[in-house]
């Protein structure tokens, strides 16, 4: 049995993580600030003994003996990372600091999850991990995209410096249950919207592509890449390399839901990236993983989720 450390594991993405690290045979603490966290996210999790929910902050120091850290804390949707944009950078540098400290005095092997962000608005299609990436340093979405391209020059850095057991990917679009419904997302907001046949909105024309992932298909990947040779440090992209453009993801949400909603243009924010597509080349060579789930199945499993909020509601 391991002893994780999950921080942002109340979150979408860090309460599955959990769950599955839990149902492996681990004792796992999830650490979240509840920021964008939530408690309903892993309250079914809360009788299990082994696991230790524990409301802290990233930002300040955390000390536990652990064998493994997955650092996931910071928000990742534009409406939650541009309301506070300092915290979101403290998040992620401080964070990035205060865990890897914690790895390298405890010897863990510690995961950061990175993001496709660091690539900016690309140009270079689709994009490898050799992409040093096209970001705007003062834009609005600076916060998120800098942060973590600090955080990933930290990692590198605790790694050459102290030997510390790094780990980083890079993830892409994921989606699934857990979302939060109004985290600004485009799979969540459409969702939300066809459910209530409301108006779909669409930022820009509609012809920007992006590429969706289920939130499983995430969260092998990042097993596997815990599971590398300690040799191995990464980046390692982990996304779903099917390409869709906002329109035909509405369109496809609409189909599922059979809504009545109406597509409306918006304009488009800025720095908002036109393509985004994953090489995983060096996923299915180096952790043997590409995903699994095909975009229409993720989207009705999504969708039922949602549902179910709904009517809670």
């Amino acid at each position: 049995m391991k002893r994780i450390l999950v921080t942002g594991g109340a979150g979408f993405i860090g309460s599955h993580l959990c769950e599955r690290l839990l149902n492996e045979g681990n004792d796992v603490i999830c650490v979240d600030n509840f920021f964008t966290g939530a408690k309903e996210n892993i309250i079914h999790l809360m009788g299990n003994p082994y696991f230790d929910p524990v409301r802290h902050d990233v930002v300040t120091p955390f000390f536990a003996e652990v064998d493994e850290i997955y650092n996931l804390a910071c928000p990742a949707s534009p409406v939650h990372y541009q309301h506070n944009g300092i915290k979101t950078i403290k998040t992620s540098v401080m964070g990035a600091i205060n865990m890897l400290g914690l790895a390298k005095r405890t010897q863990a092997k510690i995961l950061q999850a990175s993001t496709s962000e660091v690539y900016g608005d690309p140009h270079i299609h689709p994009q490898p991990e050799s992409y040093w990436g096209h970001v705007n340093p003062t834009g609005i979405r600076s916060c998120y995209d800098e942060g973590k391209r600090c955080a990933e020059s930290l990692f590198m850095n605790y790694h050459l410096q102290n030997g510390v057991c790094i780990k980083i990917i890079r993830i892409f679009n994921t989606y699934g249950p857990k979302m939060h419904p109004n985290d600004g997302r485009v799979v969540s907001n459409f969702i939300m919207q066809a459910l209530q046949n409301r108006d779909i909105t669409i930022y820009g024309d509609g012809t920007q592509t992006r590429s969706f992932q289920y939130v499983d298909d995430l969260v092998e990947g990042m097993i596997r890449m815990m599971a590398t040779d300690d040799n191995f440090a990464g980046p390692v992209n982990i996304g779903n390399p099917g390409e869709f453009t906002i329109k035909q993801l509405a369109e496809i949400i609409i189909r599922l839901t059979g809504s009545k909603s109406k597509l409306v243009y918006l304009s488009l924010p800025q720095d908002d990236p036109m393509q985004r597509k994953p090489d995983i080349t060096l996923a299915k060579e180096k952790l043997g993983w590409q995903p699994l789930v095909p975009l229409e199945e993720g989207l009705q499993k999504t969708i039922a989720y949602f549902k179910t909020k709904i009517q809670q509601s």
